[in-house]
């Protein structure tokens, strides 16, 4: 009987690879034990339990990006959180680590270091976090979200995506999507989502070029997110809603989407083969643009500024392009060219690699 412990969260972005990872470990080994390594305060606190696995916790210890009183504190705090994970392992009877970055990562990946067995690590972003360009050094296994991602031994796998996401069959299910969104299954839809908590400029510039969109033939379904600023233009083909908690069927249905660039998004997008606007995210460090690159450098995708998605850049690129099918057919096989569906699949046999390795890098001494 083989015990993990998955070692991830904080943010959606972390918890959901790792979620999607974990049910598929328990559907292949109904007897494995499978963990959840994360803190009290982060998403994982809610999700983890509630999908029914066990969430051991430690402290939050962020690593210091300046001299304060928190600097000095942290190689006390930090050592105490790797002398945790430590104790786990041990009376676990842990026998793989696998990290998806994140606060808690860098202390799991240590402690496994230290207690002699192999870390396996996913990356979902193609500019990699800190915690994942530490564990990459000496981890038996590296998988990432996109090829090209700058870590020692890397392989591409593509995202673990949920169930709901990899077996879907989008013509199949356009009919369901069409009535349940309240949308015309005969008219082409763009989808345009700046992902749960919304992002300003593509909710203002959307609504300001409803009629623009509305007179090209095509529907809009606008998820606004949960700070939305705007109001529903109230345009026949225009559908506005808050959240949508079938993701699923917004993508059965979506022709084309307008989109931020966090890593989910575009690996699904690519996966579905669903020809896109990527806009990133103007604030961190960049990472969303790297996100896009390898599918806009298919062809799959358009990338543009934040500030410059604005309605005079809709009536002049979104409009002919979405009166283009032949150039949307091109972008939709391109896209799914450079996606994977099977990023689930490929994360367990890495997972099952870097157990049955024992040459690896992340070998005990490594």
């Amino acid at each position: 009987m083989t015990t993990y412990l998955l070692a991830g969260g904080g943010t959606a972005g972390h918890v959901n690879p790792l979620l999607a990872v974990a049910d598929r470990l328990r559907e292949h080994d109904p007897e494995a034990i499978v963990l959840v390594l994360g803190t009290a305060e982060g998403l994982e606190s809610r999700l983890v339990p509630a999908r029914g696995y066990e969430l051991l916790t430690i402290e939050k210890v962020p690593f210091p990006r300046r001299p304060n009183g928190a600097a000095l504190r942290f190689p006390v705090r930090f050592r105490r959180s790797i002398a945790d994970v430590r104790e786990m392992i041990a009376a676990r009877g842990v026998d793989v680590v696998v990290g998806f970055g994140g606060y808690v990562s860098t202390p799991a990946y240590l402690a496994a270091r230290g207690a002699g067995i192999p870390v396996a690590i996913h990356e979902a972003n193609a500019r990699p976090g800190l915690a994942n360009r530490l564990g990459a050094r000496f981890a038996a296994r590296v998988g990432v979200a996109f090829a090209g991602t700058p870590l020692p031994h890397a392989e591409f796998v593509g995202m673990p995506l949920r169930r709901e996401i990899e077996t879907l069959d989008r013509a199949a299910r356009r009919e369901e999507a069409a009535a349940f969104f309240g949308l015309d299954a005969a008219r082409p839809v763009l989808l345009v989502t700046g992902g749960s908590l919304g992002a300003r400029r593509l909710n203002r510039t959307t609504v300001d070029s409803a009629e623009v969109l509305a007179a090209t033939g095509w529907q809009v379904l606008h998820v606004t997110g949960a700070k939305s600023e705007v109001e529903d233009p109230g345009i026949d083909g225009y559908r506005m809603v808050e959240y949508a908690d079938r993701m699923d069927l917004a993508l059965a249905i979506a022709d084309a989407a307008v989109s931020r660039a966090g890593a989910a998004t575009v690996s699904e997008l690519s996966a579905l083969g669903i020809p896109a606007v990527y806009v990133p995210y103007p604030v961190g460090n960049g990472e969303q643009r790297f996100n896009a690159a390898g599918v806009v450098d298919a062809g799959g995708g358009v990338l543009v500024d934040d500030a410059d998605f604005v309605p005079g850049w809709v009536r002049r690129e979104l409009v002919p392009m979405l009166a283009d099918r032949d150039r949307l057919e091109r972008m939709a096989g391109a896209a799914a060219s450079v996606g994977a569906l099977d990023g689930t699949d490929r994360m367990i046999a890495l997972v099952d690699g870097a157990l049955h390795d024992d040459g690896g890098v992340g070998a005990a001494g490594a």
